[in-house]
């Protein structure tokens, strides 16, 4: 139906007017760091945890507690799910695997291994965009 991938140009050329267009008409850059901070202290205030002692989750001017959602940033991340999610069924190539078939070759078929590595290959990822601001 469409063509299997994007071409790399195109597509950071398309980004870069879509951030454009978004600074431009909002005002606010893309991000999402912002967004799994304020989903986290929607969790834990809902798992009963009081959310007030950690100053990450404090309503500094409603910035990151869990009055501030929802906001645009979910619906940025949300469509950004939505998004990849639409370009995998058109292209052909969703399908449901808890290995890769890249990390399989070099890795091996563990799904533990791979969800472990994934989880703190996250985590650093999600604490450097934190601690660069966003």
């Amino acid at each position: 139906m469409f063509k299997k991938t994007w071409n790399p140009y195109v597509a950071g050329a398309l980004s870069g007017i879509l951030l454009i267009l978004s600074v431009w008409i909002t005002g606010h850059f893309f991000g999402t760091s912002t967004t799994f901070v304020r989903v986290a202290a929607v969790i834990e205030k809902s798992a009963g945890i009081d959310i007030s002692k950690n100053e990450h989750f404090t309503e500094k001017k409603g910035k990151y507690g869990a009055a501030a959602l929802p906001d645009w940033q979910l619906l940025f991340v949300g469509g950004i799910l939505l998004g990849a999610f639409i370009s995998s069924r058109t292209s052909g190539d969703f399908k449901i695997q808890s290995v890769p078939d890249m990390w399989r070759k070099k890795f091996g078929p563990s799904p533990l291994k791979r969800g472990i590595v994934a989880f703190f290959g996250g985590g650093i990822g999600m604490f450097g965009a934190r601690l660069a601001g966003g």
